[in-house]
C-alpha cells in the first residue's frame, strides 16, 4: 500500500477520532476540523520521505495540536493565549477520563443537539464523526454540494456561538436525545452498508464505527431498549455481508444469498440482543426491525422464512412508524403470505415514484403476476433511479432475466 493510500486510509477511518479528540482540547469544531486536514496533508507530504509512523492517529492528532497551537500564535488573542496555554501542557495522546471515555460519543451528542435542526444533525454526524466528504453528503440528501457546505458551516458555527457543551448529557436528559443519536448512527450503519452513491456498494470501516458507537450506547444505557434494539438490528444486517457480493462481484439479494456465507457469531449475538429487547416488553421501532431481521436469521433457507410472523411485525411497526418505506416493506411480506395481486394493489398506494426499491419491488410483483412488459418497465426505472452501479447492475440483470 502506497503513503497516499495509507493517508486516505486513516482519513476514512480516523478522522472522526482524531476530530474529536482535537475538538475537545480546542473546543472549537470548525478549528478542529481545519486543524486534521492540515495534519492530513501534511501527512501526505512527509510519510513518502519519513516513513508511515506506528500509531497513524495520534501522529494525525498530535500534529493537528501543533497546527492549531501555531496557528494561534499567528492570530493571537486573549482567548486564544489561554487555548493556547492548555493545548501545550495537553498529552500527546490524550486520556480520557469520567465515565464515557469516549470522544465521538461525546461528539455524536454534540452534534445532534436540539438547537440544530434535524438534518443538520444527521450532515454533521455524517462529516465529522464518519468523516464522509460534502460531495457525499450533498448526495445523500439529494442537494447541491454548496448548499451542504453552507449548511454544514452553519451548524457548527450555531454549536459555537450557543455554545453547546461537548459533553454527554446528564442520566435525566438521555431519553430526550436519544432518539436523535440512534436515528444518526443509524445512518452512518447503512451508508457503511449500502452506500448512497457510486461504485461501492458501501463502506465496512463506517459499518463498524456504527456497531462501535452503538456498543457504546447500550453501554452508557443499558436499560433502554431501543439503544439494544439498534444494535441488534444492526449486528444481524451485518452478519449477512459475506453474503452480499458473488464470485463476479455482483450484488446478490437476500432471498438468493448462500446463509451459510452468514457470519454465525453476529448472528447468535443479534438474536440474543432481541430476545433480551422481548422480556422487557417495551417494543419500538428498532426493536421490531430487528424481530423482522431475526426471523429472517432464523430461518436456514428463503422459502423457510415465517412470513406470517414477519407481516405481523411490520404491522406492528407500520401502526408505530407509519411510513411510505415502511409500508413498502410492508408489502412484500404481504405477497409472501397472500399473493402479489393484493401486496400490488396496496403499493400502488404509495407516493414513493422517485424511490428506486418501489420500482424494484413493482417489477417483481408485476413479473409474477404474468405481466412481464410492465414488469421490464417498472425494473427499467428503477434501474435509472438506483443510487450505486451494484444495484443498478443487480436491476438490469433482473429486467434480462425476463427473457
Amino acid at each position: 500500500m502506497s503513503d497516499a493510500s495509507e493517508v486516505e486510509r486513516v482519513f476514512r477511518r480516523d478522522y472522526g477520532r482524531a476530530v474529536a479528540s482535537v475538538n475537545r482540547l480546542l473546543g472549537d469544531l470548525g478549528l478542529a476540523e481545519e486543524a486534521v486536514q492540515d495534519a492530513l496533508a501534511t501527512a501526505i507530504e512527509t510519510w513518502p520521505v519519513s516513513g508511515v509512523p506506528p500509531s497513524r492517529v495520534g501522529w494525525i492528532i498530535t500534529t493537528a495540536r501543533n497546527r492549531a497551537i501555531d496557528r494561534m500564535r499567528r492570530e493571537s488573542s486573549r482567548h486564544d493565549r489561554h487555548v493556547q496555554a492548555a493545548l501545550l501542557h495537553a498529552p500527546d495522546e490524550p486520556v480520557e477520563v469520567g465515565a464515557v471515555r469516549d470522544d465521538q460519543l461525546r461528539l455524536v451528542f454534540t452534534c445532534c443537539h436540539p438547537a440544530l435542526a434535524p438534518a443538520s444533525q444527521v450532515a454533521l454526524t455524517l462529516r465529522l464523526v464518519a468523516g464522509l466528504q460534502t460531495p457525499e453528503i450533498a448526495r445523500a440528501f439529494l442537494v447541491a454540494e454548496p448548499t451542504m457546505a453552507q449548511r454544514l458551516v452553519r451548524a457548527k458555527n450555531k454549536i459555537r456561538a450557543a455554545h453547546i457543551p461537548y459533553r454527554v448529557p446528564q442520566d435525566a436528559d438521555l431519553p430526550d436525545r436519544l432518539q436523535p443519536v440512534l436515528a444518526v448512527v443509524y445512518l452512518v450503519f447503512n451508508e457503511g452498508y449500502l452506500a448512497s452513491s457510486g461504485d461501492a456498494l458501501g463502506r465496512v470501516d463506517l459499518a463498524d464505527e456504527a456497531i462501535r458507537l452503538g456498543r457504546t450506547l447500550v453501554d452508557l444505557m443499558p436499560d433502554e431498549p431501543e439503544a439494544r434494539g439498534l444494535l441488534a438490528l444492526m449486528l444481524l444486517t451485518q452478519a449477512r455481508r459475506p453474503a452480499r457480493m458473488d464470485a463476479d462481484g455482483e450484488l446478490v439479494r437476500l432471498p438468493d444469498q448462500d446463509r451459510g456465507l452468514w457470519d454465525a457469531e453476529l448472528v447468535r449475538e443479534g438474536q440474543e440482543l432481541v430476545r433480551m429487547c422481548l422480556r422487557r416488553g417495551r417494543p419500538g421501532p428498532y426493536q421490531l426491525q430487528a424481530a423482522i431481521a431475526a426471523v429472517h436469521s432464523d430461518a436456514p433457507t428463503a422459502r423457510d422464512t415465517d412470513w406470517s410472523q414477519v407481516l405481523a411485525l411490520y404491522d406492528q411497526l407500520h401502526a408505530m412508524t407509519p411510513t411510505s418505506i415502511v409500508a413498502l416493506n410492508r408489502c412484500v411480506a404481504m405477497a409472501e403470505v397472500g399473493g402479489p395481486a393484493p401486496a400490488l394493489e396496496a403499493l400502488d398506494r404509495l407516493d414513493l415514484a422517485d424511490y428506486h426499491l418501489f420500482h424494484a419491488v413493482r417489477a417483481d410483483l408485476l413479473a409474477r403476476l404474468g405481466r412481464t412488459a410492465d414488469a421490464s418497465a417498472a425494473y427499467a426505472v428503477a434501474a435509472r433511479l438506483a443510487p450505486t452501479d451494484a444495484e443498478r447492475e443487480l436491476l438490469r440483470r433482473r429486467q434480462a432475466e425476463l427473457g
